[in-house]
Parts: structure tokens; C-alpha cells; sequence
């Protein structure tokens, strides 16, 4: 449990950020590790398509120093990721580079697959202290995340920040308190609808829109040198940090 004088996101560094932890290989994935290893509590959290950014790091970085909890980052796409001159996808080749890709190396279902037969197993046994796993992701993981909290989860709590392909029948299948930070470029209905499904299922919970943030603003294009989006990030992992922590003392 974090101190009340630490209960912030610690200060974000906006230009040549250093990682605080380490890779290694856990169920042949390639996979970033930070926070205490003897801890109680465990978070994977799921890139975007754009892999292992800076800030999607360093985010990481911060709910384990918030939480203090080991969290992860298992690398899905095995060295690969998105090419950012991909998008937008305006033209047939920029389609059919994307497309291949989301279909192939970043398929969800495949994830999803990896996540709960290979890493929860291969996690328990690296990490044998934690009592307790959640999981978050950020656009493509948040797809991920919510396609792992049904039936049989072995997550306590988890959570989607600006998802990606969003569809309002994932949230019928949740089994956990769910978290969701949209942006204002995801649909409002299907936001709406995850606020409903959660209300009405009382897992526990939290729908909410960052009504001036764009897609991917605590992940891979978070523009941590402006200022007001700057103050967004920090406040979208502080939102992060604060509902875990409520399900892990719960855990402890």
C-alpha cells in the first residue's frame, strides 16, 4: 500500500527518459519487468500496435512506483509492431500493411490466447510472491484486456485506456470490475453502452472521457512536451493507479 504523501504519479520525464527495469524472457516472450519482484500484487500491461514506446514504458514505470507492484509488459508482436507511416490508412497500401497486420502478428484472439495459457502460468511461477494479477492496455491491449476479464479470469480487476476496437458486446462478457478511459475519438455510443454494462452487471468500475485528449494520449503519441497533455497523462495513470490499488488492498 502506497504512503498518502506518495499517492500521485511520481514527477514524468519528457525527454530522454532512462527505463527503470529490465527484459527477459517469460513464456518465450520477449517482456519488460519493473517494480519490486518479491511483490504481493502483479499488472501486465499491454502495449499498443506501435510496441514498446518510450511512453507506454514509462508508464509503466510509474503505476509500479504508485502501486507498488511488479508490472509487466509482454512484447505480443515478437520484435515487430505498427509502422507509424501506416496511419493514417489512406491509401490501398497503407489498408493492406495495417490490415495484415492486425490480422497476423497483433490478432487479439491469439493474445488473448498467449496471455492465459502461456504467461499467467509462466507469471505464477516467475513471480510466486504475487497473490493477486490485473491487467490494462492501451488501444490494441485494452482489446486484449477486456477479452481476458470473462469467464474462468484469472484477473482481479482490469482496465482499457483509449480502446481500440471498441464493440459494446465485450463489456456483456465481463466478470471484474472493469475501468475504461476513452479519448474524445472513440465512439460515444459504445462508450456509453460499457458505462451501462457495468452498472447494471455491479462488478464495480468506472467509465470515463477524456473529453480534450486524443487516441493514444498515454500511449505511443502521447505528446509529453505539451503541457496540457502532459497534465492528461499524469492524470490518466494517477485514475489507472488509484483503481487498482482499491482491488489489490482488497488482495494484500
Amino acid at each position: 500500500m502506497t504512503c498518502e504523501a506518495c499517492r500521485t504519479i511520481p514527477p514524468v520525464i519528457t525527454q530522454g527518459y532512462t527505463p527503470k527495469g529490465t527484459y527477459e524472457d517469460i513464456a518465450g516472450l520477449n517482456t519488460y519487468v519493473t517494480g519490486p519482484q518479491d511483490a504481493s500484487v502483479g499488472l501486465i500491461d499491454i502495449y499498443d500496435i506501435f510496441g514498446f514506446s518510450s511512453q507506454t514504458i514509462q508508464g509503466a514505470d510509474l503505476l509500479a512506483i504508485r502501486l507498488n507492484a511488479v508490472v509487466i509488459i509482454p512484447d505480443f508482436f515478437q520484435g515487430d509492431k505498427a509502422d507509424p507511416s501506416w496511419l493514417p490508412a489512406d491509401t490501398p497500401d497503407k489498408q493492406q500493411a495495417l490490415t495484415k497486420f492486425v490480422t497476423t502478428r497483433a490478432s487479439c484472439p491469439d493474445a488473448v490466447n498467449v496471455l492465459l495459457n502461456n504467461g499467467i502460468p509462466a507469471y505464477r511461477r516467475r513471480f510466486s510472491s504475487v497473490q493477486a494479477w490485473a491487467v490494462t492496455g492501451l488501444c490494441w491491449g485494452g482489446k486484449v484486456a477486456v477479452l481476458a476479464s470473462g469467464a474462468d479470469t484469472p484477473f482481479i480487476a482490469s482496465g482499457q485506456v483509449h480502446p481500440g476496437r471498441m464493440a459494446a458486446e465485450d463489456a456483456q462478457r465481463l466478470t471484474i470490475p472493469h475501468l475504461v478511459l476513452a479519448s474524445k475519438d472513440e465512439p460515444a455510443d459504445v462508450v456509453e453502452a460499457y458505462a451501462k454494462t457495468i452498472a447494471e452487471k455491479g462488478l464495480g468500475g468506472h467509465v470515463e472521457t477524456y473529453t480534450t485528449s486524443i487516441h493514444g494520449w498515454m500511449g505511443a503519441r502521447a505528446d509529453l512536451e505539451s503541457e496540457n497533455s502532459l497534465a492528461e497523462y499524469k492524470r490518466g495513470y494517477n485514475q489507472l493507479a488509484d483503481f487498482f490499488e482499491k482491488y489489490f488492498q482488497q488482495a494484500r
